[in-house]
């Protein structure tokens, strides 16, 4: 017999930087509060740009402050986002001219529009932006086709959804049938980990696509597959450059892991919470 339970919430202040772990929080229309309320502009490319382009984002941290974000850099240097000298500074750091925006009105397209490509051939840019070899499929980004045009669905910094979804059980069968990588949580940035326990399936999340989670008050609607981009193979903290990461992936679970999710009656949430699936999507 299965249950399910909020295993980790997580929230992540700053695009395509590492997060922070919290206990309880509030699920609404735009997901966890707080959450990609920041991101980084390419000043040298154009656009607003995650660690799929700049993947040394990945090495810095970012936990939520009074008034705003603190931000950690590699060699354990702070500093707030609100400071004057925030551009400077991280562009520093990062050894790469950048400026770091809040969200602004989704009505500011052009803040939003992607930057213009490394690769005017369209099938070797997905292919770098994914890390999938000549011989390895593309993802479907059928569901995604907003986020062709833009970096992110306007006015949010998401890559597409306001939450994403794991299950323990996957993250267990990548580290089982790949011992020589690790499989480590904080690779695949997930909003909740959810504990499926007493489910023998290998990835027990897949099977919620197009229905409903339960969380107390809360429910979500589980849209769509994760199909995992090269951000995944990146080095950050003592993690170490695997591209045999996305092999793994590609292989063994179509690239996808976890699934994306909106929340369709907000409430709180809290790591212990019970979980359960309405097999009736009733929108």
């Amino acid at each position: 017999m299965t249950h399910s339970l909020v295993s980790g919430l997580f929230r992540y202040p700053v695009k395509s930087m590492i997060g922070e772990a919290l206990d309880q929080t509030v699920l609404g229309e735009v997901g966890v509060p707080g959450d990609r309320h920041w991101a980084v502009r390419d000043e040298q490319r154009g656009g607003i740009r995650g660690g799929k382009k700049l993947p040394q984002l990945m090495k810095f941290g970012a936990v939520s402050g009074a008034g705003a974000p603190t931000i950690t850099s590699p060699d354990g240097e702070t500093k707030s986002v609100s400071e004057d000298d925030i551009n400077e500074w991280l562009s520093a750091k990062l050894e790469h001219p950048v400026s770091l925006w809040p969200l602004l009105p989704k009505e500011q397209l052009e803040h939003y529009r992607r930057g213009p490509p490394d690769d005017e051939d369209f099938e070797a840019e997905l292919r770098a932006v994914f890390g999938r070899l000549p011989n390895e499929p593309i993802p479907d980004l059928t569901p995604f086709i907003e986020v062709l045009e833009y970096e992110s669905p306007p006015g949010t910094y998401f890559d597409a959804f306001p939450l994403m979804l794991m299950s323990k059980q996957s993250l267990e069968t990548m580290k089982k049938n790949n011992p020589g990588s690790e499989f480590d949580i904080r690779r695949f940035r997930p909003n909740l980990l959810i504990d499926c326990v007493g489910d023998d399936h290998p990835f027990p999340e897949q099977q919620w696509v197009g229905k409903q989670l339960l969380i107390g008050e809360v429910v979500l609607d589980i849209a769509y597959t994760c199909p995992r981009c090269s951000m995944v193979t990146q080095p950050l903290e003592e993690l170490p450059q695997d591209a045999g990461i996305m092999r793994a992936l590609v292989e063994q679970a179509e690239g996808n892991l976890g699934v994306y999710a909106r929340v369709i009656q907000s409430g709180t949430v809290n790591v212990g919470d019970s979980v359960s699936v309405r097999v009736e999507t009733q929108v």
